[in-house]
């Protein structure tokens, strides 16, 4: 509720929020919120390692162009909010739901909202990208038990997930490269060196990652890997 007081002393105009405020001041909230959608997306979440390794299994494949970029982003949006969907339900469950009914304040849904999203980036980041963020802002590392600060935690997160994107890029990277280095030996032991090797290989690969179900092998292996 807004509650406009006009003070008599100075003629002052003071705006007060009670309680979690007016359907006009939540939506005005919200779409602020939203307005960050982009970065939250990227630093929060699933998406950040499943784009880079979508990305990486197109440079393998020899396609660069193909998926195109809209393909590879709205299957990794796809994929984000089905890993995500778990730890989104729990933060509406604790925290949106409860403020869109007028029983939380701003503060405290955002500290409830904190939570399942804190547990899920945890579970993914390595210990040593938290400890080089406490030792590079100097601040000790609070006792066990007590919440790691959002401060240290999404940073840490980040390099986790470049770090893990990196590492499945380069394991769908090695058979990808042991194909063109089949296909370029056998050319230049048939005399074949004029031919583009990328042109024996292109197909190969293609073929061989279609008999393997490799769409399915990859997104699932994605999947799981956030488990």
């Amino acid at each position: 509720m807004i509650a406009l007081a006009a003070a008599a002393s100075d003629s002052a105009l003071q705006i007060q929020l009670n309680g979690g405020g007016s359907t006009p001041v939540k939506l005005f909230l919200l779409f602020t919120a939203l307005s960050f959608a982009t970065a939250l997306l990227v630093s929060v979440t699933s998406f950040t390692r499943i784009v880079i390794v979508l990305s990486f299994l197109r440079q393998a494949l020899g396609t660069p162009q193909l998926p195109p970029n809209q393909v590879i982003v709205g299957l990794s949006l796809c994929l984000s909010f089905f890993v995500m969907s778990p730890t989104a339900t729990r933060v509406y469950q604790d925290a949106l739901g409860p403020y869109l009914d007028d029983k939380l304040g701003v503060a405290e849904t955002v500290d409830r909202a904190s939570g399942p999203l804190r547990e899920f980036m945890l579970r993914q980041t390595r210990d040593q990208d938290i400890a080089v963020f406490y030792e590079i802002s100097g601040r000790e590392r609070p006792r066990s038990g007590e919440p790691l600060p959002m401060q240290i935690v999404i940073p840490a997160f980040m390099i986790s997930e470049l770090t893990t994107a990196f590492r499945m890029g380069l394991f769908l990277y090695i058979p990808m490269l042991v194909v063109d280095l089949l296909v370029s030996s056998l050319l230049m032991s048939m005399g074949m060196m004029m031919v583009p090797p990328t042109l024996i290989a292109l197909p190969v690969k293609l073929g061989l990652f279609i008999m393997a179900d490799g769409w399915r092998l990859v997104v699932a292996s994605l999947a799981r890997s956030f488990g």
